[in-house]
């Protein structure tokens, strides 16, 4: 009777043994990911603003690529064709050439060709007039861009500013049961809406100055194509 309590005994503290050396692991929680579109949410309303900056800025970005590489292709051999139609008479010939290349080059020099007869300077200021309208149509929706290159990243500071001060408004109603996760989750919410803006701002400011570098590129190709004309024109002067 004895061994088989010594038996009994020596199974219990095996079994204890065990479940002290092998303790039972409990799961922990993985952290939480940050979500792009949880950040958004909490962001609040100026976040909503940033987002619709965002798509102009784009729409603006695409539509004014196209439009100005466009504007920047014609024919390489441009003007020694209108050089030939004005040498041998043909007018009409040049002026329906530059209506079919339509471009900003092709209209200036169509103007200038309109006002054959006249004296050069009128000729010069009728093709200058024509192109500070072709600029500005190159140049559409720049300044949307610009101020939303500037504007984005203050609306952004102006989010966080109110953010904070909500924040401690609540932390100031709370009393005494102050809890640090208040606070910083009031400014975690703050601090995503300068974040948006200057994403936001930065993208706008990039795509600005490289639409104004395209725009550059075609309104230098003008000013080659006038100086090209007037050469022209005063060519018969020199002979």
């Amino acid at each position: 009777m004895d061994t088989m309590n010594l038996l009994a005994q020596a199974a219990t503290n095996l079994t204890d043994s065990l479940a002290t050396s092998n303790p039972v692991l409990t799961p922990v929680a993985a952290p939480a990911e940050m979500n792009m579109l949880d950040m958004a949410i909490k962001g609040g309303w100026i976040m909503i603003i940033l987002g619709i900056f965002s798509v102009v800025c784009f729409y603006i970005l695409f539509e004014r690529m196209y439009a100005i590489r466009k504007a920047g292709k014609e024919d390489p051999m441009f003007m020694d064709k209108i050089k030939d139609y004005i040498l041998s008479g043909e007018i009409k010939s040049a002026l329906s050439y530059c209506r079919s290349m339509n471009t900003p080059s092709a209209r200036m020099i169509e103007k200038g060709i309109s006002r054959l007869g006249r004296p050069v300077n009128d000729v010069q200021v009728a093709i200058e007039n024509v192109g500070n309208l072709e600029v500005a149509k190159l140049e559409k929706g720049l300044t949307i861009m610009a101020t939303i290159s500037g504007g984005a990243p203050m609306l952004g500071f102006l989010g966080t500013v109110t953010g904070m001060v909500r924040a401690f408004y609540e932390m100031a109603n709370a009393g005494n049961n102050i809890d640090i996760t208040l606070l910083s989750g009031g400014i975690y919410e703050a601090m995503i809406t300068t974040v948006g803006g200057l994403i936001v701002g930065i993208i706008a400011m990039f795509a600005y100055n490289y639409l104004v570098t395209l725009v550059d590129g075609v309104v230098n190709k003008m000013e080659s194509r006038t100086m090209e004309f007037m050469d022209l024109l005063n060519e018969p002067a020199k002979k």
